[in-house]
């Protein structure tokens, strides 16, 4: 079937992008991951426009309250109600919580998650249950040779595990994840973010890989210098372009993305 007659989202679709209202709802505190290029911010004084950056933290009851807001006032046509953390979305039982709440009083809403896949192969059955439609997640790298440079430490089983053997448990689960999300019929989106040096080589692998899993759409986003990749310089326009072009081989690609906040608000390519 073409999926593509049925995208309603506007980070899977560019059309969609300029069209659909989106809601981010900042109910996921807790991550179980450290990225290196991760920095997290949370309070009104931060006003920076990147993943990771939220206002606060709500409650599932203060989301629901949220998207009743936006849903009564009837200015657009058609949301996207996501958690994007600004921890780890399935790391949080707030977001599973929030989740049941909005689709037990709006059935036909359109519910996506952003996560970095390491508990998505348990969770993916419940995400559907709950009436998830849209799935993305952020893989850098299917080498964990290449991984643990990108990756301080993952918390899995309330275990702390670094290096390779933390970049292989992750890798292995968000492969596992995104296929059986696929298999479940949500629509599935891969970010990547483009290190200079370190994955940019790397992530027509990538591609070609979460291909064969069900994947729908490859999103490739700059390095942001931050935390412990600080040192390293984003990505050139002439670079992103060329390594997207050459993973546009493999998938489509969206090239409109706006590294969005985890409490955003608005149509992403009205902003």
């Amino acid at each position: 079937m073409d999926q593509s007659n049925f995208i309603t989202h506007p980070c899977f679709d560019s059309i969609a992008h300029f069209r659909v209202f989106r809601i981010h709802l900042p109910v996921a505190l807790k991550c179980n991951i450290k990225c290196k290029y991760c920095d997290r911010k949370i309070g009104a004084y931060y006003h920076a426009t990147r993943p990771g950056v939220s206002k606060q933290i709500i409650t599932p009851k203060e989301a629901l309250e949220l998207v009743d807001t936006y849903f009564d006032d009837r200015k657009y046509s058609e949301y996207v109600v996501g958690i994007a953390g600004p921890g780890e979305a399935l790391f949080n039982e707030e977001t599973f919580q929030t989740l049941e709440l909005i689709n037990n009083k709006y059935p036909k809403s359109q519910l996506c998650i952003c996560t970095n896949g390491l508990l998505l192969n348990k969770s993916a059955q419940r995400l559907f249950d709950l009436g998830v439609k849209f799935i993305t997640v952020t893989i850098n790298a299917i080498s964990p040779i290449i991984g643990k440079n990108i990756y301080e430490f993952i918390i899995d089983d309330k275990k702390v595990h670094r290096g390779i053997e933390a970049s292989k448990i992750l890798i292995e689960s968000q492969l596992e994840g995104v296929k059986k999300s696929a298999t479940l019929g949500m629509l599935v989106k891969v970010n990547s973010v483009l290190i200079p040096g370190i994955n940019d080589f790397h992530l027509p692998e990538v591609s070609k890989k979460i291909k064969e899993l069900g994947v729908y759409i490859h999103n490739i986003m700059p390095l942001i210098p931050l935390a412990d990749l600080s040192y390293i310089q984003a990505p050139s326009c002439d670079l992103l372009r060329g390594v997207r072009n050459e993973c546009e081989k493999n998938l489509p690609q969206f090239r409109l993305c706006k590294q969005c906040r985890a409490d955003a608000c608005s149509i992403p390519g009205l902003e």
